[in-house]
């Protein structure tokens, strides 16, 4: 997926400014898809010049006027084109786990730390998942359209972070007992 999708579907669903946008996408969007603001306001002007999306300038008092977008006719065409498109499975790219990898050449210990953190992280993400889902989907069996698809989007988020934070209990786990089997094992009076 390039950005310029992950902006359109966000214009779809409102015009914004690059500023709104921004602000948008470190809220909702860019949970599942990461981009600063500057390429953000760079892939704006690369999609003006495409005719992807149109700007509308805002007078606003006492600042430097605005750019609103808004999706235009060839960008919702291009949507329709990228939306039927085949979606290549991704490899999946985690540090954590290629660290977890090479465990015994390093301190163990530490890495359990990271792996303690990472997922306290994911269940924070997780608990904000949750939270969206209960304020703005209290019905899901009763959705359709738009909001069927931002849910199931949700839902998609909520199952990766419910795995991450199980992976990380297990790893932990699993740290844990090894550990102790190697302490068991020690001879007594050997250092280590």
């Amino acid at each position: 997926m390039a950005l310029e999708h992950a902006l359109l579907v966000s214009l779809t669903e409102r015009a914004s400014s690059g500023y709104d946008l921004a602000q948008r996408f470190d809220k909702s969007i860019g949970f599942f898809w990461h981009a600063t603001h500057q390429q953000i306001y760079r892939v704006l002007k690369r999609m003006d010049e495409q005719g992807w999306v149109t700007a509308e300038t805002v007078p606003q008092a006492g600042r430097p006027d605005k750019k609103v977008y808004t999706v235009s006719d060839a960008g919702r065409e291009e949507l329709i084109r990228w939306i039927g498109e085949p979606t290549e499975l991704e490899p999946m790219r985690n540090e954590l786990g290629v660290k977890l990898r090479a465990a015994s050449l390093g301190d163990v210990s530490a890495l359990a730390v990271e792996v303690k953190r990472h997922r306290d992280q994911h269940e924070h993400r997780l608990d904000l998942y949750r939270t969206f889902e209960k304020k703005d989907y209290p019905a899901p069996d009763q959705l359709s359209g738009k909001k069927l698809h931002q849910y199931l989007v949700l839902r998609g988020g909520i199952r990766v972070e419910e795995g991450i934070v199980d992976w990380c209990d297990e790893v932990l786990d699993a740290l844990e007992r090894d550990a102790a089997r190697s302490q068991a094992s020690e001879p007594k009076g050997s250092q280590r």
